[in-house]
């Protein structure tokens, strides 16, 4: 009988198109002088790209995260239609690092677009100014330590990625202009069903 393994999600850039929708929909409109295109977000934090404090960057993002456009957005419909074909051979958490006041609308997309087949929701704190947590994780390997269940795990950050990996976990870059990587999530997931024994 064959073992259902577990898939770790990072939401933001993975699951959806956080930045670019943030750039697209928030920065941009308010920073008309702004030259610079999502391509060229070469670097995540971005804020020296855009050439502002961090804090401001990091204001905007999160209030992005609480508006109707960040609710709105659509998944990728490939990504979709492989959740409603190898979804149910999988079991899938939800791993985001925000701001607390932040998790719920990330709860409430999450559940509309893909509530059939996640079992689990988590988050660790993003820093804030100001901000402190009583939480003994303070990163996604923290959390990934502690729950020694996850066999792959998908994220758009080269750093989390590698953290991952050292706990033995098979970890997988999604492209973003911010890293090296050429995987769309697509490919990530035949490479996992291929890794597993099973085409996809």
């Amino acid at each position: 009988m064959r073992k259902i393994k577990t898939i770790a999600w990072d939401i933001d850039d993975v699951l959806n198109n956080l930045t670019k929708a943030w750039f697209e929909l928030a920065w941009l409109p308010e920073h008309p002088d702004c030259d610079l295109r999502f391509q060229q977000i070469k670097s995540n934090p971005p804020h020296d790209l855009l050439r502002v404090p961090k804090e401001e960057y990091l204001a905007s993002l999160d209030q992005f995260r609480l508006s109707p456009d960040a609710a709105s957005m659509q998944p990728d419909n490939a990504l979709v239609n492989w959740f409603i074909d190898h979804g149910n051979q999988y079991r899938h958490i939800a791993l985001t690092a925000r701001p607390r006041d932040t998790v719920s609308p990330a709860i409430q997309w999450l559940l509309k677009h893909f509530g059939a087949w996640f079992q689990a929701f988590a988050f660790v704190p993003a820093e804030r100014p100001g901000q402190s947590s009583m939480q003994p994780d303070r990163s996604k390997a923290d959390f990934l330590a502690w729950l020694g269940r996850a066999d792959f795990f998908i994220d758009d950050s080269n750093e989390n990625c590698l953290a991952a990996q050292e706990l033995g976990i098979q970890s997988f870059l999604v492209a973003q202009p911010w890293n090296v990587s050429r995987l769309t999530v697509n490919d990530i997931l035949k490479l996992i069903g291929d890794s597993d024994g099973e085409l996809r």
